[in-house]
C-alpha cells in the first residue's frame, strides 16, 4: 500500500532549511497523479480541503513518474486571501527533489472563480520553474467539493 507523505521546512541549528517529516498515511489508491480529479481527491483526503474555512495553499512534490515525493502546506492565509511566494514553493520543491509541482489552494467561499491574483501566482511560479527545471503541471482551486484550474 502506498503512503503519503506531509511535511513542512524548518531551520536546523545553522539556519538551513531542512525538511522535516509531519505525517504519513497509508493510502488506497495510486500515488502516481495523471488527472486533477486525482489531486482534488488527494487533497480532500489529507487535508480535508472541501471544508477548511480558510485558504489554503499546497504544493505537491512528483519526481519523474508523476509519483508523489511530498505533500506540503505552503501557507495559511485568511478566508479571502493565502500570501505565497515561488520562494517558498521551489525551497520545498528542491528539499523534496521534485521534478515536477502542482500548487493548490481552497476558495472557502465555495466560489470557483479564478481571481487575477490567482492567474498571477500561476505565471509567477511557471516562469520560477523554468529557471530551475521544475515544470509547473496545474494550479488547482477547491471549492465546495468542485474545482477548476488556474491556468
Amino acid at each position: 500500500m502506498p503512503r503519503l507523505t506531509t511535511y513542512n521546512v524548518r531551520f536546523d541549528e545553522r539556519r538551513v532549511g531542512v525538511l522535516v517529516k509531519e505525517g504519513a498515511i497509508n493510502y488506497n489508491d495510486s500515488t502516481v497523479v495523471d488527472c486533477p480529479e486525482k489531486v482534488v481527491k488527494i487533497l480532500t483526503d489529507v487535508f480535508d480541503a472541501k471544508n477548511l474555512a480558510q485558504e489554503h495553499f499546497w504544493m505537491i512534490a512528483l519526481d519523474g513518474g508523476r509519483k508523489i515525493i511530498g505533500l506540503f502546506v505552503v501557507s495559511i492565509g485568511t478566508l479571502t486571501e493565502s500570501l505565497v511566494h515561488p520562494r517558498e514553493v521551489f525551497q520545498r520543491a528542491l528539499l523534496a527533489g521534485a521534478a515536477s509541482i502542482i500548487i493548490a489552494h481552497n476558495h472557502p467561499s465555495g466560489a470557483t472563480d479564478v481571481s487575477e491574483s490567482d492567474r498571477d501566482v500561476s505565471r509567477r511560479i511557471r516562469q520560477a520553474g523554468e529557471l530551475l527545471g521544475i515544470r509547473l503541471d496545474d494550479h488547482i482551486i477547491v471549492a465546495d467539493g468542485e474545482y477548476v484550474s488556474a491556468m
